[in-house]
């Protein structure tokens, strides 16, 4: 298939497009760069790539595709929270957009990349994708608008499939620290220390960034019928833990390392169980191969590896909030996250 991949530039896309590309499909990449100063380890895979906002989409951007999977997204709660009316113009507006112009051109199959924080404060009861919506935040809340108006779209010639990701974790070209199991290694790795902001009692569901991959690929392959205008959770019902659990996976992990809470930690509003037989049920070709212990060994030896040190952490190359506020105090990005022209001409000449 010739694919479109917005995004793919960023912790999903580039380790999602390498995949494709070994299961012989064509990749254009449609992505901003915002993060292109963002590389650990291996830089992304080269494809040809449309260096765009999916905010500025137009119809001719589209034809001639197969698919899209739609991956970009300001990509978690504190970043949504910088600019509520901006995480819905990109996360929702834009996606909702790329969808109807996808429809407009001809374009068949459209997966959405959402996520598990629709449920936000659903409490200690498993889950499953017929549970009731309960964002807390704007990012939750976007992915969920956009469920809701692109699943209206859906007809015998457009086919939207939901994507309800688990929270990734696991190294990619375009690592983040944002992430519970990435952040809580890299303290332990730099300092010795599992560190816990929270009390530890909130649930967490996990799932490996190469395993969101192989959900979209399986989804892709998959007939029409078994993913039309449906939502799957993406992960293992068996990865659920508490805070507390992935600090000691973590902890058990590091040689030498203990948990150590923040002082003014507390309670967590986002707190939910993910159940996930319905696509270890429906998809048979998805087939997970991780789980939290091998993750925690494979950051473990990546950070180690690249001689990681405490102040990357926070630092401005791995959180994606730190990134994109330096980028504006350095004056190239504008507060409505574009690329001021100067910089904007130079980009595009890298």
């Amino acid at each position: 298939m010739h694919l479109l991949v917005t995004g793919h530039q960023g912790y999903i896309g580039t380790v999602l497009v390498p995949m494709l590309l070994e299961q012989g499909h064509t990749v254009v990449g449609m992505d901003t760069n915002l993060f292109r100063q963002c590389n650990f380890g291996i830089p992304p895979k080269d494809v040809p790539e449309i260096k765009k906002d999916i905010r500025d989409v137009q119809a001719a951007d589209l034809e001639g595709f197969h698919a899209i999977i739609h991956l970009a997204a300001l990509t978690n709660d504190p970043f949504g929270n910088l600019n509520a009316d901006l995480t819905f113009d990109i996360n929702y507006f834009a996606s909702v957009k790329i969808a109807r112009l996808a429809k407009q051109v001809g374009i068949s199959r459209y997966l959405f990349s959402s996520s598990c924080s629709i449920y936000g404060a659903a409490g200690d009861d498993y889950i499953d994708e017929w549970g009731e919506y309960n964002p807390i935040t704007p990012y939750g809340y976007s992915k969920e608008l956009v469920e809701r108006e692109v699943s209206k779209l859906a007809d015998d010639n457009f086919s939207p499939t939901f994507l309800r990701n688990m929270t990734a974790y696991g190294v990619s070209p375009r690592i983040r620290f944002d992430l519970v199991l990435n952040s809580m290694v890299a303290w332990a790795v730099t300092t010795g220390r599992v560190y816990i902001k929270s009390d530890g009692t909130p649930w967490r569901s996990i799932v490996h960034v190469e395993d969101i991959a192989r959900a979209f690929i399986s989804i892709l392959h998959a007939p029409r019928e078994l993913v039309h205008n449906r939502s799957f959770n993406v992960g293992t019902t068996e990865e659920n833990y508490r805070v507390s659990e992935l600090a000691e996976i973590v902890a058990q992990t590091i040689p030498g390392s203990h948990i150590f809470y923040a002082s003014d930690g507390g309670p967590d509003r986002s707190n939910y169980r993910v159940n996930c037989d319905r696509i270890k049920k429906e998809l048979p070709e998805f087939k997970p191969e991780w789980n939290a212990q091998h993750g925690a060994r494979q950051l473990f030896e990546a950070y180690i590896s690249v001689g990681l040190s405490a102040d990357e952490i926070e630092g401005p190359n791995f959180k994606r909030i730190s990134h994109i506020k330096q980028l504006i105090n350095q004056g190239l990005l504008n507060e409505s996250l574009y690329w001021k022209l100067g910089e904007q001409k130079k980009k595009n000449k890298l």
